[in-house]
C-alpha cells in the first residue's frame, strides 16, 4: 500500500506576528495574513482527491483548513499531532530573558537533551511518543491513500525527523512556514520526501 500525506503548517497569528510563543496552550486564531494564506492554499490544492483531512484540537488549524472543511472533505481532530507545550513560556512575548531561556532549550535538545521538558511543559520526546500514536491510527486507514494533514511548527519538525528516522536532536534540519507544504510518501516499510516545505502556491507578498 502507498499512502501520500501531505503536511502543512498553520496560517499566521498576530502570535506569530509579534513573536509570542504559542504552544499548545493558546488557541489562536489567525491573522488576516494566515487567512490569505489558507485561500491560497486552498485555491491550488482545494480540488485535489484528499480522502480525509486530519487536524489538531487547536482552532488555527481548523481555520487553515476552512475551505476544504465548508467543502465537505472528512476530517477528524487528532490531539496527538497538537504543538508542543511550552508551560510557562506560552503567551509570553520574546524578552531577551526568554530567548535566552528558548535558545538555551533549543541548543540542549540539538545536543541532544530531548528527553528535557520546557518548565511546566512538554519535551521532545514526549511529543514524539503521542504523535507515533497519532501516526499509528492514521497509518491504520487502508482506504485513505491521500491524507491532508495541517499541524504547528515545532511539532512538525518533530514528526518528519521520525517519519525520516532521524534522531530527534536534528529535527531543525526540517523547516516549515506558514501554510507550506511537505509531500511524503508511505509505503509499508519506508517514508521517500517528495516536497520540502513547498510555497510555491504562496503568493510572493507574504
Amino acid at each position: 500500500m502507498v499512502k501520500d500525506i501531505y503536511i502543512v503548517r498553520h496560517g499566521q497569528t498576530d502570535y506569530n506576528l509579534r513573536g509570542i510563543v504559542q504552544g499548545s496552550g493558546v488557541d489562536a486564531s489567525l491573522n488576516d495574513t494566515g487567512r490569505k494564506q489558507a485561500d491560497e492554499f486552498f485555491k491550488a490544492y482545494g480540488d485535489f482527491p484528499f480522502d480525509k483531512l486530519y487536524i489538531t484540537t487547536l482552532k488555527r488549524t481548523q481555520e487553515s483548513m476552512k475551505g476544504f472543511i465548508d467543502k465537505g472533505l472528512p476530517h477528524e481532530k487528532l490531539s496527538g499531532l497538537n504543538e508542543i507545550s511550552w508551560g510557562t513560556r506560552e503567551g509570553q512575548p520574546f524578552t531577551p530573558e526568554e530567548n535566552k531561556y528558548y535558545f538555551a532549550m533549543l541548543e540542549r535538545w540539538k545536543q541532544g537533551e530531548t528527553s528535557l521538558p520546557v518548565d511546566g511543559g512538554e519535551s521532545p520526546d514526549q511529543v514524539a511518543m503521542r504523535q507515533l500514536e497519532a501516526m499509528k491510527y492514521i497509518m491504520s486507514k487502508k482506504d485513505e491513500s491521500k491524507v491532508l494533514i495541517c499541524m504547528h511548527g515545532r511539532a512538525m519538525r518533530i514528526l518528519l525527523a521520525q517519519l525520516f528516522n532521524y534522531p530527534l536532536h536534528d529535527m531543525d534540519i526540517f523547516e516549515h512556514s506558514n501554510l507550506a507544504l511537505y509531500h511524503v510518501r508511505a509505503t509499508e516499510n519506508m517514508f521517500q520526501l517528495v516536497k520540502y516545505n513547498d510555497k510555491g502556491h504562496l503568493s510572493g507578498s507574504i
